[in-house]
């Protein structure tokens, strides 16, 4: 089992790779697949955020909530799309008012 697995973009994954994670690159046909691969063999998943626009808003709520593994969108290097803000569905799970 791996300990952390980075889906996402070139640039992001080489800085994941020195770092000792395992990489993949995606792209919007493959990106799903790749993360669920992930999540069985990984204790960690990180996805960078370009890579999660590939995925519909249900499919990526759906990854986002597995505590084991966990999984994270994670900015890209190249600051072209932010990571999703999920402060207001963690409140909604811990039944907090906003």
């Amino acid at each position: 089992m791996s300990a952390a697995v980075y889906i996402g973009d070139e640039i992001s994954g080489a800085g994941y790779r020195l770092c000792g994670v395992e990489v993949h690159m995606a792209d919007r046909h493959n990106a799903l697949s790749l993360i669920k691969q992930a999540i069985e063999s990984a204790s960690l998943v990180l996805v960078g955020s370009s890579t999660a626009q590939f995925l519909a808003t249900p499919e990526l709520d759906v990854l986002l909530e597995n505590i084991t593994p966990a999984v994270l969108v994670v900015p890209d290097v190249a600051g072209g799309q932010a990571a999703p803000d999920i402060t207001s569905l963690i409140h909604k799970q811990l039944g907090m008012l906003e």
